[in-house]
């Protein structure tokens, strides 16, 4: 079924490229029009993912937790888990400074730029601390479940599950129907999982209607440069894989195929959790780690979006010959590694990061508006580079804490909260 799936997958993206370019070119008057009517199924599948993602979190984190058992190992847990975010962020933002630098895309730009004092209509703010801590806490969890706020979630299920910890007695029967609602939610997304073909035909379909191929053409050099330097920070972290998790990560690859390019075609790695989810546990990540570092990732680990941070933000100053010294290029890292981290949640955050930084640093943030008609094209590669990233992360934080076992083969709805999976191994110190 998993292979049939990715065919499916496969040829509703082929069949969107195909069918897109025949609206684009034969449409030309209604292709607006059409682009809308098709993209609804997209839309419509996204919001059944939303539906299911703070359920699913809230239930598979608390589970998690719940079943870690001390106070003390969950800091552990977290220590580590944020250690790789922070790690993981430098690289991919230090990787796209280097490849900007070194393929130079904006230097000799050979479109029209845009009016220095064009607004983008972004919501630019300049990022304070207040402004982090006070989006870090929910006002309500109601709300944060509403608004599909991860990072609120998280926040919310820690003092749950640690309060359901102090009070073990009193917490049985809590425990076992958040269980019970895990093994729920997780047959839930089997069923709206079986959209996700059909929706990647919309998404693809209604981006190459309204856009068109020959849009790429006007940013080749650009788009080329930034994705070149996603397989190479592709190749940096299976590398990673390899080195510590060893040849079985090779399996773990194969697991994310279908996340990927629900991600990659949907332009959404919202789109992929509750796959890479499935596909992590899986392959024999405890689900005690899985269901606390991924989410956690969703937040503070979206390698894909950190490049494209650096890599268009040096790109626009090219474009408009600033001058930009390499201790001001650092200055920028520094000042994106901060910024990137409170925005969890905001729609094209990665657009709006840039807005924000480059009015900082004197840059026009009207140059985002050369890339914003080719950003969906963007974010796809970006979106699919976050998974692979979060997958990454999670395994090996299991691997650091001996928790990654034997792989098992789940049928759907069987990934559960805090390893009670029917027939699961328990995980073994050094496998």
């Amino acid at each position: 079924m998993s292979n049939r799936f990715t065919q499916y997958i496969l040829a509703a993206m082929v069949l969107g490229i195909i069918m897109g370019s025949a609206i684009y070119n034969f449409l030309p008057d209604t292709r607006g029009d059409w682009a809308s009517s098709i993209n609804l199924i997209a839309v419509i599948f996204l919001r059944l993912i939303k539906m299911i993602i703070a359920p699913l979190v809230f239930a598979t984190l608390v589970g998690g937790i719940a079943h870690m058992g001390s106070g003390s190992k969950l800091g552990r847990i977290f220590a580590k888990t944020m250690g790789w975010f922070v790690s993981a962020s430098f690289v991919s933002l230090m990787l796209g400074l280097v490849m900007v630098n070194l393929l130079q895309p904006g230097a000799n730009f050979p479109g029209t730029l845009p009016d220095k004092a064009q607004s983008t209509g972004l919501p630019v703010s300049a990022f304070s601390i207040e402004k982090f801590l006070t989006h870090l806490i929910p006002t309500s969890i109601a709300d944060a479940m509403a608004q599909n706020e991860i990072l609120q979630i998280v926040i919310f299920a820690v003092f749950f599950s640690v309060a359901m910890g102090a009070l073990p007695e009193r917490s049985k029967q809590i425990l076992a129907l958040i269980d019970d609602l895990g093994h729920i939610m997780l047959k839930v997304t089997s069923y709206v999982m079986l959209f996700a073909p059909f929706a990647v035909w919309a998404a693809i379909t209604a981006t190459v209607a309204k856009n068109g191929l020959l849009v790429l053409w006007k940013l080749i050099v650009f788009m080329g440069g930034f994705y070149l330097s996603l397989f190479i920070l592709w190749g940096i972290l299976v590398m990673v894989g390899f080195i510590v998790i060893g040849p079985r990560y090779s399996h773990l690859l194969r697991l994310i195929r279908e996340p990927l390019m629900i991600a990659f075609s949907t332009a959404s790695s919202e789109a992929a959790y509750p796959k890479t989810l499935e596909g992590l546990n899986k392959f024999g990540a405890s689900s005690r780690i899985s269901s606390f570092v991924l989410p956690l990732g969703y937040s503070f680990n979206l390698d894909g979006t950190m490049m494209y941070c650096t890599f268009a933000s040096i790109f626009i100053a090219q474009s408009y010959h600033i001058d930009m010294p390499l201790g001001t290029q650092l200055a920028m890292l520094a000042t994106l590694m901060i910024t990137s981290k409170g925005v969890a949640g905001v729609p094209r955050a990665s657009l709006v990061v840039i807005a924000s930084t480059l009015s900082q640093f004197n840059i026009p943030e009207a140059g985002l508006l050369m890339i914003m008609g080719i950003d969906t094209f963007l974010d796809m590669g970006r979106s699919a580079t976050n998974v692979i990233g979060n997958t990454l992360a999670t395994s090996v934080v299991a691997k650091w804490e001996g928790e990654l076992g034997p792989e098992h083969e789940l049928g759907a709805g069987d990934v559960v909260p805090g390893d009670m999976v029917p027939g699961e191994v328990p995980a073994m110190a050094g496998h």
